[in-house]
């Protein structure tokens, strides 16, 4: 896991504070004060939290400490509960070709496009995705439905032709979903 960054922007009092007791934190600090400079400093990072003492829209990851004065342990606490908070919802997002999946919201995202989906919808892409090969109609029974081997039923057809349609209508992908002669797969 990548190192934890604590970028405290905007509110000196604090960074001066925090430099001053020179803990072994778990996480490293920066101080930041102006828009562009915090811009370049998260633009690769994916393991931060920027705290500051009011709320700025454009950033994201923030936490906003407003209410002081507050014990040090207990800044500490908040801060990383807020951390565990970040690294859950960073563990929830699996990329797929051009798409963002949030496993806990089940929407499928595409630039500010939204597509809401089921589980069983998730876990088919999901599944799909992790195989090299076509995976036939009975190994996405077994597999996704939990249905017995051999056991006659059009649930996958089904579901797979309503969920292309989904993403064709939603996102105007026809082919993301690609049905083989001998079973489906993700366009790569």
């Amino acid at each position: 896991m990548s190192k934890q960054i604590l970028i405290i922007y905007n509110f000196p009092t604090l960074y001066h504070v925090l430099e001053e007791l020179d803990l072994n934190f778990n996480f490293t600090i920066f101080y930041i004060n102006g828009e562009s400079a915090l811009k370049d400093r998260i633009k690769n990072l994916n393991n931060y939290l920027v705290i500051s003492n009011k709320k700025y829209p454009n950033i994201s990851d923030q936490f906003i400490l407003n209410k002081t004065p507050i014990k040090i342990l207990s800044l500490f606490e908040k801060i990383n509960i807020k951390f565990l908070k970040l690294q859950f919802n960073n563990q929830s997002k699996v990329k797929i070709n051009n798409y963002v999946i949030d496993l806990n919201a089940r929407i499928m995202s595409l630039d500010s496009i939204k597509l809401k989906l089921t589980e069983k919808e998730v876990n088919t892409i999901i599944y799909l995705s992790k195989s090299n090969n076509p995976v036939s109609i009975d190994e996405l029974q077994n597999k996704v439905w939990s249905y017995q081997l051999g056991m006659e039923t059009h649930t996958v057809e089904t579901h797979i032709y309503r969920l292309r349609k989904k993403i064709l209508d939603t996102f105007k992908d026809g082919e993301l979903i690609i049905n083989k002669h001998n079973g489906y797969h993700i366009k790569s």
